[in-house]
C-alpha cells in the first residue's frame, strides 16, 4: 500500500465507526466534563466536522485512535473554555493532570473494559447477571440476596455459574 496515499471513509463506513464508538467516546467525555448531554454533544460535533471536512486517513487502523484524541482535544477545549470565563473553577494542576496522556489512556481502557463486561453479563443468564451486576457495585451475597429475593446459597450458585461462564468467554477474546 502507498505510504502517501489517503482513504476517505464512505458513508457507511463512517455509519459503522459512529455506532461502534459512540457510547465509549461519550464516556471518555463524560469523564472530562461530567455532563452527559454535553458529552454527547461534543462526540456529535466531533463525528459532524470529521464527516464535513472529508478527514483523510493515511491508516484505517488509527481511525479509533483519531476519534478518541478528537473528543478528548474537544473536551479539554470546552474544559478551559468553562475556566476562562470562570463559570467553574478549574486549578491549573487539575486541566494538566486532564491533559495527560496516560489519564486519558487509564480512562479509555477502563471504559473499554467496562463495555466489554457489560457484553459479557448480557450473554449470561438473568438472574447470574443480575448477581454479578449487584457484585460488581460491592454488594455482599447478603445484600444481594436481599435484592434479588433469593438465598445467599443460591447467590452463591449464580456467581459461579457465571464466573465459570464468563472465564470460557475470556478464553475465546484470548484474555487470562
Amino acid at each position: 500500500m502507498d505510504q502517501n496515499k489517503t482513504h476517505e471513509l464512505t458513508m457507511k463506513e463512517f455509519e459503522n465507526i459512529f455506532n461502534r464508538l459512540y457510547e465509549s467516546l461519550c464516556l471518555i467525555a463524560n469523564k472530562y466534563v461530567n455532563d452527559l448531554a454535553l458529552s454527547e454533544d461534543i462526540v456529535q460535533d466531533v463525528f459532524i466536522k470529521a464527516w464535513e471536512n472529508k478527514v483523510p486517513f493515511k491508516n484505517k487502523n488509527k481511525i479509533e485512535g483519531f476519534f478518541y484524541t478528537a473528543v478528548k482535544n474537544k473536551s479539554l477545549d470546552f474544559l478551559r473554555s468553562k475556566y476562562a470565563k470562570d463559570v467553574e473553577t478549574y486549578s491549573s494542576e487539575d486541566l494538566e493532570t486532564l491533559q495527560t496522556e496516560s489519564y486519558f489512556l487509564r480512562e479509555a481502557v477502563i471504559i473499554e473494559a467496562s463495555s466489554l463486561v457489560e457484553r459479557a453479563l448480557e450473554l449470561l443468564p438473568d438472574k447470574c447477571a443480575e448477581a454479578m451486576r449487584l457484585s460488581i457495585e460491592s454488594y455482599t451475597n447478603k445484600e444481594i440476596a436481599d435484592e434479588m429475593d433469593i438465598s445467599v446459597n443460591t447467590v452463591k450458585d449464580h456467581k459461579k455459574v457465571a464466573y465459570k461462564k464468563l472465564r470460557k468467554m475470556s478464553g475465546y477474546l484470548g484474555i487470562t
